[in-house]
């Protein structure tokens, strides 16, 4: 059995204070100077510790308050109000919400998993990634064992193409040379955000992040500099269509290119292998209607890495806007199964992954693995404010340390992979790859609607109360 992968976290503070849900207000007009004044007597020390941060221009209580309420309910004149934070609530947008902004904060700081507290009180169901509910059946193993306890969970995938069958000669030896895989211990790649001040250390930090976490970093290949080669086995160069240079030096020391879709790829690829023949290259499409169709002819021709990238906020492209990346996962993964492809090829998806829980409803979907951008930029304490400049960053990007920045990256990892850990070992499966395409360990909102809950709705009223007469 190979050694359990185990991400090494600890704790990397944030540079400015975190924004909260909700702010304290602090009446100090009729106050009665108590002897002892509930604020003295907080168990966080959030008042003691209170200040005000000029680079922020906020309130650093609600970095510190942990919403007890035992100063509103304590004080006797009523002097302690609790109210939400507007600041908090213009974070991020409709889909990058603030709830998964400092969810990514607090992971990239201390590495854990967030606990929401006593239940849960949202929704049952949502839209996206948000209408798949996993299966909990076995979830008696991790309570008694943990997610690091006697049983060994593997979260690895494999990079690259397998043939279908082998053959052999009369000496008993392969009658040909296999195609080059790449195992990688986490089925998450890096890749740079699309966004966000100062790139160059994000870039830094994105890079020794992935070698320190033992899988790879998807950086555009004008974006890597020589500072850069000393991470190149863990380095992913992406190149857009018609740019590929043969006699480019780095294609020696990587493992992995990618190509962006164009209709001569698969000759660029074909030149790439008579020079590099040791390079697994990814083909990245964009996920549009023909999405499917299209990975099926790359699979058949023989790609290796298929990459389906969907917009930011999950959604597809072009006649695809409306569609969401799971069902556009579902079509892929489904089309090269009705073809006797799917196991030839690795299948990545990227484009709106944003929390811990969308990489194995993405797998369920049909995926090996995905491809994550924003929440890297997240964990940098980034505040999508979208106004991306060095001389307008809230948090001042351009002057991260790579060192603190890149364990950020990795605390954040570190928390998702104990989720996924969390959730094989709730589903009973003893590897990440058992969970590709397995829809029966998922409910789908919108199936369990169609198939069961509408034709309660759509019965004839009279009808019904007929057959309950009969």
């Amino acid at each position: 059995m190979p050694a359990k992968y185990h991400i090494h976290t600890r704790p990397a503070p944030a540079r400015y204070p975190a924004l909260g849900k909700s702010t304290v207000l602090d009446w100090q007009e009729g106050c009665l100077r108590c002897t002892v004044c509930v604020k003295q007597s907080c168990p966080y020390n959030a008042f003691k510790q209170r200040d005000f941060d000029v680079g922020t221009l906020s309130d650093t209580i609600e970095g510190y308050c942990k919403n007890c309420f035992r100063c509103v309910q304590g004080c006797p004149r009523e002097l302690i109000a609790k109210t939400p934070s507007p600041q908090f609530q213009r974070l991020g947008d409709a889909y990058w919400t603030p709830e998964i902004i400092q969810s990514t904060w607090y992971q990239a700081e201390t590495g854990k998993i967030p606990v929401s507290g006593a239940g849960y009180g949202g929704r049952f169901s949502g839209p996206g990634f948000d209408a798949i509910w996993t299966d909990m059946s076995e979830i008696v193993r991790p309570t008694r064992d943990g997610i690091h306890g006697r049983e060994y969970i593997s979260t690895a995938i494999d990079l690259g193409r397998k043939p279908l069958f082998l053959i052999f000669d009369d000496q008993g030896r392969p009658a040909f040379e296999p195609p080059p895989l790449l195992e990688i211990p986490l089925p998450v790649l890096l890749a740079e955000p699309p966004r966000g001040a100062g790139p160059e250390p994000i870039r830094r930090a994105v890079a020794q992040a992935a070698r320190d976490l033992g899988t790879l970093a998807l950086l555009p290949r004008e974006h890597i500099t020589a500072e850069l080669e000393p991470f190149a086995a863990h380095l992913a160069p992406s190149y857009p269509a018609d740019a590929l240079d043969l006699n480019d030096p780095l294609l020696a020391q990587v493992k992995v290119v990618e190509l962006q879709d164009h209709d001569a790829v698969l000759e660029q690829i074909e030149l790439l292998k008579r020079r590099h023949p040791h390079l697994i290259v990814s083909i990245k499409a964009p996920a549009t209607g023909a999405a499917a169709e299209r990975l099926t002819q790359l699979a058949a021709a023989g790609a290796e890495i298929l990459h389906l990238a969907a917009g930011p906020d999950a959604q597809g492209l072009e006649d695809a806007a409306g569609v969401h990346l799971k069902d556009l996962i579902r079509q892929a993964h489904l089309r090269l199964v009705q073809d006797h492809l799917r196991d030839t090829v690795t299948l990545l998806a990227g484009g709106g992954v944003a929390m811990a829980e969308h990489v194995p409803k993405a797998i369920i979907c049909g995926a090996d693995g995905v491809i994550i951008d924003l929440p890297l930029l997240l964990a940098l304490e980034c505040r999508l404010c979208r106004t991306c400049a060095p001389d307008a960053c809230p948090v001042h990007l351009e002057t991260l340390n790579v060192r603190r920045a890149a364990q950020r990256l990795v605390n954040l990892m570190g928390a998702w992979n104990n989720q996924l850990l969390e959730i094989l070992g709730a589903m009973g499966l003893r590897e990440v790859r058992r969970l590709r395409g397995e829809v029966g360990r998922a409910m789908f909102v919108e199936d369990l609607e169609r198939e069961i809950f509408g034709p309660l709705f759509t019965r004839n009223p009279v009808e019904s109360l007929r057959r309950e007469g009969e």
